[in-house]
């Protein structure tokens, strides 16, 4: 992608504070205006006062340069503060932009892709897309200004020595671009390289315990190690060239200033210029050659940083597959019932269905429970009711309508889930619990917190509510993060709830205490149960048995005891002395849904005791 193309993508980013731009602008101007005149104060201090030794005009001349000094300082504070300033916010906006975008993406997007790798981009390569289209700029600018004034001031000084000066500049350039080519490529590969490292260690950092447990630290650290050497070497390459640049621009400056020199002392010799002109000429001349070598080394960040945004741009313009319809649908009094109709369904890594012609329904209320051996297709069944993904033929609904129809704010406000995977935020108990419904009162908290049997243990904690629980909650056990997670969803009152095998990595005395709080969690609403465990949806109103991401049987625990053979031995496995049955695990008294809403999750009095 070339350098243009990269900064008219970014460009609209400064639409905010373009007056702000403009005004840096100003000073980016004035700061090399400034430099030229007190410059041209040091021949005014030579011709006019030093070799006539008049000192008359000393005074005028030391005030025009101390009030240019002043103005230089006053000016220099200004662009710095300014600079910076829109910068930072140019960062801060575009780091907050792809950030918005990421989680607009689809969840494959996430899947195929390493987290390190996206951090990188979200934090790095956002730094450095700052230097292509705002310092770049300004700098370019600031040197051409320098460029302008001084090379003017060297033509009026002597246009003969001025010409002799101009004939290095092909130089510089010719050796600018062959190296900016170079080092753009290599600086591509060292961001790549960087983006490893942020992957290998993330990955690896997560899985600390793991890495613990199988003796794995040597060979974590050697992978670690390998990618570090790539990146070393990517930046030896990037270094070399750099290395080499300067050196060359700096003997071709030399080469400009002896032939200046030269032809300054002829020139002198012949009377076409005073000492005073052919001194400041030389430092005009030495000044000139610092902004054309800033070009140089500007050019060689810029094509740096390009390397960056061209990660930027490709997942700015990667699309999500998940959108808002043109037209959305909403529904003002959500029923719950849901519905599957011949659903197919393939994971793009994948070459086999996970879903294949699947139908099944549940009604308002009810408890739908999807069973299976692992990697059966029940988790894809809740990523599509989540649409989290959409079907590639047939249709899910709710309420009649397909999902593909409805605003994803209805959707989602509609359907609550509690996944396998207990996610919880490294914050306080409050803040996970009033994650799904921040306006949610002190009192809807707590009440969900008791039905999820988890007020308790909370008030037995330290600081209470206020006790932070950990990144992913691993101060916390997995029965108490898997209430947490129940009592979260309570809060958020649901018409449609999906249990993505809630009690999966529970011991048998922990699930049995998850069982109650679900149930209280379950009663009045439709609840699509995703599980392997039989023993937790014995008692739902329909079982869809998958195998292979197709219907094999469908009826009622006893139904399929009765007439499916397979259902039939995946329940003798997890219970084969038959101890525990549907009856034996008492249902929570309905909610009043239509007295919860909008003030949040409120059973009916009951006598029921808690499990």
């Amino acid at each position: 992608m070339s350098i243009p193309a990269i900064f008219r993508f970014f460009w609209p980013a400064t639409r905010a504070y373009r007056g702000r731009l403009a005004a840096g602008l100003v000073l980016v101007m004035i700061g090399p205006l400034l430099d030229t005149a007190q410059i041209w104060m040091l021949k005014l201090f030579i011709d006019d006062v030093l070799v006539p030794r008049s000192f008359t005009l000393f005074p005028v001349i030391a005030a025009a340069y101390l009030a240019l000094g002043l103005g230089q300082g006053i000016g220099a504070y200004a662009d710095e503060w300014l600079t910076n300033w829109l910068g930072e916010r140019f960062v801060l906006d575009l780091r907050t932009r792809l950030f918005h975008h990421l989680h607009g993406l689809s969840v494959d997007f996430f899947d195929r892709r390493h987290l390190g790798d996206t951090l990188s981009r979200l934090t790095s390569d956002i730094d450095q897309i700052e230097q292509l289209v705002l310092s770049g700029p300004t700098d370019t600018l600031a040197y051409g200004f320098q460029i302008l004034f001084f090379a003017g001031a060297l033509f009026y000084l002597n246009w003969q020595l001025a010409l002799a000066t101009l004939l290095a500049a092909p130089l510089f350039g010719l050796a600018a671009r062959y190296f900016n080519a170079r080092i753009k490529e290599a600086s591509r590969e060292q961001r790549r390289r960087s983006a490893t490292i942020t992957a290998a260690a993330e990955e690896s950092l997560a899985n600390v315990a793991l890495v613990q447990a199988y003796h794995r630290r040597a060979a974590e650290t050697a992978r670690f190690h390998r990618e570090n050497l790539a990146r070393f070497a990517a930046e030896m390459v990037a270094t070399r060239l750099r290395a080499i640049f300067q050196p060359l621009i700096d003997f071709l400056e030399v080469i400009g200033v002896v032939l200046v020199m030269a032809l300054g002392l002829w020139e002198l010799q012949q009377g076409r210029i005073t000492l005073g002109g052919l001194l400041v000429f030389i430092t005009y001349l030495s000044q000139l050659y610092s902004p054309v070598k800033g070009v140089g080394k500007l050019s060689g960040r810029v094509y740096a940083a390009s390397a960056s945004a061209e990660r930027i741009v490709e997942v700015l313009e990667t699309r999500p597959e998940i959108t808002e319809p043109a037209r959305p649908r909403t529904l003002p009094a959500p029923r719950g019932e849901i519905s599957f109709d011949d659903v197919c369904f393939t994971y793009h890594q994948s070459l086999r269905p996970a879903l294949t012609q699947v139908t099944l329904s549940a009604r308002p209320g009810q408890t739908l429970a999807v069973v299976g051996a692992s990697g059966a297709g029940k988790s894809t069944i809740g990523k599509l009711l989540l649409r989290l993904y959409d079907p590639d033929s047939g249709h899910v609904r709710l309420d009649g309508v397909d999902l593909r129809e409805l605003s994803l704010t209805t959707l989602r406000d509609t359907v609550a889930a509690v996944l396998q995977e207990t996610l919880v935020f490294d914050g306080t108990v409050r803040e996970n619990l009033l994650w799904s419904r921040p306006d949610a009162s002190e009192h809807e908290m707590i009440e969900a917190a008791r039905a999820a049997d988890l007020h308790e243990f909370v008030t037995e904690l330290a600081e209470g509510y206020d006790t932070r629980v950990g990144q992913r909650g691993r101060l916390l056990s997995g029965g108490q993060r898997q209430r947490l997670t129940i009592a979260r969803a309570m809060i958020r009152n649901p018409r449609v709830l999906l249990l993505d095998e809630p009690t999966t990595g529970l011991d048998a005395a922990t699930r049995a205490r998850i069982l109650g709080p679900l149930r209280r969690l379950m009663a009045g609403r439709t609840t699509v149960v995703i599980s392997h465990d039989l023993l937790t949806v014995a008692d739902a109103d329909q079982i869809v048995v998958l195998d292979g991401g197709r219907v094999t049987g469908r009826g009622t625990h006893a139904e399929l005891l009765a007439g499916d053979p397979g259902y039939a031995e995946l329940y003798r496995l997890h219970d084969p002395d038959h101890r525990v049955g549907p009856a034996e695990v008492p249902l929570a008294p309905p909610l009043d849904l239509d007295r919860a809403r909008p003030g949040g999750w409120h059973p009916r009095p009951s006598t029921v005791e808690s499990t």
